[in-house]
Order: structure tokens, then sequence, then C-alpha cells
């Protein structure tokens, strides 16, 4: 298989694959070390390494009172921030309030901002399923009001049926 080339640089081969999501629309860039370390950027060579825990350690003691910082503690789980660096994982949602005076600063030399761009989940819309549902009922109340020949509630099913089609498709 072909190596990819970096895409602004063309020379180098690419192993930074970065995949961007913006205004949902995604796109997928392929960068060489050097081209993705000017962006801001950082890939693995071997995927075992562990270059997050390097750059905390750096982030971190590059800050002021770095001792102070080690010894701050999330008041309901007990995480340090130095137990923090080590693992690299918080320990509950309350340790955002907790190492929040330190955590923007990180996020934004970890991952190039503070704030999510990435993928979301959408839930599937439940109003959606129940319109469906609740049309398919009255489908089958109005089959079995022409099967017995009444027609006056079979017409009032149909216009409902109708009523609600056109909500459907209006959303």
């Amino acid at each position: 298989m072909a190596e990819m080339k970096c895409e602004q640089c063309g020379s180098l081969d690419a192993v930074v694959h970065l995949t961007q999501i913006v205004n949902n629309e995604m796109s997928t860039h392929h960068l060489c070390h050097k081209c993705a370390a000017e962006k801001g950027l950082q890939g693995s060579e071997d995927p075992s390494s562990n270059h997050l825990l390097a750059l905390i350690d750096k982030v971190s003691s590059g800050l002021p009172d770095a001792s102070h910082m080690e010894a701050t503690q999330c008041g309901f789980c007990d995480l340090t921030f130095g137990e923090f660096r080590k693992t690299t994982r918080l320990g509950c949602p309350q340790c955002y309030e907790a190492f929040g005076s330190q955590l923007p600063q990180l996020l934004r030399r970890i991952h190039g901002s503070d704030s999510h761009t990435g993928k979301i989940y959408l839930p599937p819309d439940p109003s959606a399923s129940e319109m469906e549902k609740r049309l398919e009922g009255l489908r089958r109340k109005l089959d079995r009001a022409v099967q017995v020949e009444d027609f006056e509630r079979a017409a009032d099913l149909r216009d409902e049926i109708d009523s609600l089609a056109l909500v459907e498709e209006a959303t």
C-alpha cells in the first residue's frame, strides 16, 4: 500500500490524520509530523507511548505554584491534581470545578482548544417514533371501521390521519 503524503508540504509521509466536524460538515486532513506540530497537533509514532502524560507534566510544571496545584484536591472524590497528572483521568464531574483554574490552559495545550468541537450524540427524536406509532394505530382503526362499514368513523379517522401526516411532514 502506498504511503499517503502530507497535504500541506506534499513531501513527507502523512502520519497525523485529523478529522474535524464543523457545522455538521466533516473534513479529514493528513499531515506529516512537522506540519502537524506547526498547527499545534501531535501524532504518536508509537501507539503504546503516552505523550499525554509527558505533556501534562510539562504544562503543569511550567505553571506558577506547581507544588500547590499537586495538592489541590476534589472535595467530592478526593482525587488530587497530582493523581490526575499520573492517570490523566478525572475522578468525577466535580473534579472539573476543583481543578477548574488549571484545566482550560491544560486542555488548550493538549487539544488546541478548551471547548469541544467534535461529534456529538443526538438521540433519535422520541416524538417522531411516537407519531409513527400513533399513525399506525389510527390506520388499523380505519381498516376496521371500513371492514364493518362504519363510514362516518372511517371518515373521521382518515381526517385525523391526514392532519397527523401533515404535521409529521412539516417536522
